[in-house]
């Protein structure tokens, strides 16, 4: 897996050659993979290994870590924890459980179908926010990183990467598959009519009702990502996006 000088990580480095196609972003937490149960196997493991107090206090570690950075970072919040409780053999059974997670079976269904429905109308591209290590890790095990034939691309902060994404894959129009309406959004104030963007009702975003009510909505809305394999490249287009439910895009 190559990496990029970003913090982040790029496969195969797509070329002038599809500067007329379509690019398929596909968000990866959440939106490709089931990361909440990612989470609650943790949780459990955690309570497990180290006992309910300890547990609590890496959560918290954890979520001051999220908050600081824009991303989860499991791995970061160990270590912070280990400099916390520094005899604490729990530590390595909890990173052996991370670093050897069967993420390939946390994939939501028919998510790898996706990505090859769209293969023929352009380039299926992973874009994800996430540590160095961790991320590309899970990427890779899940299957996604061969699914897409090597093309992802991790950072800090995606929304922010818009250019440099561009730039590795330049094309007349994109598609972003996400999770989060704050990125759906972000990305749609910057690049407009040049995105469809495309909101996955999974995961606990979905459930967060002041979040969705502070951002617009998704040029397309679905249940699930399967669902999308019931949409062909015309449907994905600013002009005939629209919500599932049958409302109308924004």
């Amino acid at each position: 897996m190559h990496r990029s000088p970003r913090p982040g990580i790029q496969g195969n480095q797509a070329n002038g050659s599809i500067a007329s196609r379509v690019v398929f972003l596909f968000d990866v937490d959440n939106t490709l993979l089931n990361n909440d149960r990612v989470i609650a196997d943790l949780a459990k493991y955690l309570q497990r290994e180290v006992g309910a107090k300890r547990a609590r206090s890496y959560w918290a570690i954890f979520e001051q870590l999220r908050t600081r950075l824009g991303y989860a970072d499991y791995l970061g919040a160990l270590q912070r924890y280990r400099s916390e409780y520094p005899h604490d053999l729990g530590l390595l059974a909890v990173s052996r459980f991370l670093i050897n997670y069967p993420f390939a079976k946390r994939l939501f269904p028919h998510a790898l179908d996706v990505i090859d429905h769209v293969k023929p109308w352009g380039t299926a591209v992973l874009l994800s926010d996430g540590d160095v290590v961790f991320q590309p890790r899970k990427v890779d095990r899940s299957g996604l990183y061969e699914a897409v034939h090597g093309h992802a691309l991790i950072y800090v902060h995606k929304e922010r990467e818009l250019a440099d994404v561009a730039a590795r894959y330049p094309a007349a129009h994109y598609v972003l598959v996400d999770d989060k309406p704050r990125i759906l959004a972000a990305v749609k104030r910057r690049w407009g009519q040049r995105v469809t963007t495309v909101f996955v009702r999974q995961g606990h975003y979905a459930q967060d009702s002041k979040m969705l009510a502070a951002q617009p909505p998704a040029d397309l809305s679905i249940e699930q990502i399967g669902d999308l394999l019931n949409y062909d490249l015309a449907d994905l287009t600013p002009r005939k996006a629209k919500v599932a439910s049958g409302g109308s895009a924004a």
